[in-house]
């Protein structure tokens, strides 16, 4: 088993609240999880949150990233992006990002398409 980075087990204490989560070494970083759901990865002592059409633009309006890799010479960008610093100053926070990307794993193992929605209930 990988031994985790200090930065992977400080973002677990700080995920802990929203239930049992682990990390799972992958493709030189790790996989998050809750119970089986994969809602975020870090890399490179980055967290990254899953994203979906209903939660993507509060991270684009923010200037925040998608995860992206090189493959045979090409730039991938995948469904994560970088967490707002705001998630690691507070706890609300930090839940309420990582609940929106819990969401967003589930809709896509379940296929369900919902709306976009208004982004006025958002804390920061």
């Amino acid at each position: 088993m990988a031994r985790h980075s200090e930065f992977v087990e400080f973002v677990l204490e700080l995920l802990a609240p929203i239930g049992a989560v682990r990390a799972r070494a992958m493709f030189g970083g790790f996989g998050i999880y809750r119970g089986d759901t994969f809602f975020a990865i870090i890399v490179e002592d980055k967290l990254f949150f899953k994203t979906d059409h209903v939660t993507r633009g509060e991270f684009t309006v923010r200037g925040l990233s998608p995860f992206t890799y090189t493959m045979r010479g090409k730039s991938v960008s995948m469904q994560y992006y970088e967490a707002p610093p705001v998630v690691f100053e507070e706890a609300e926070a930090m839940q309420y990002w990582a609940q929106q990307a819990v969401s967003a794993a589930i809709r896509a193992k379940s296929g369900k398409k919902l709306p976009a929605r208004s982004s006025k209930r958002r804390p920061k």
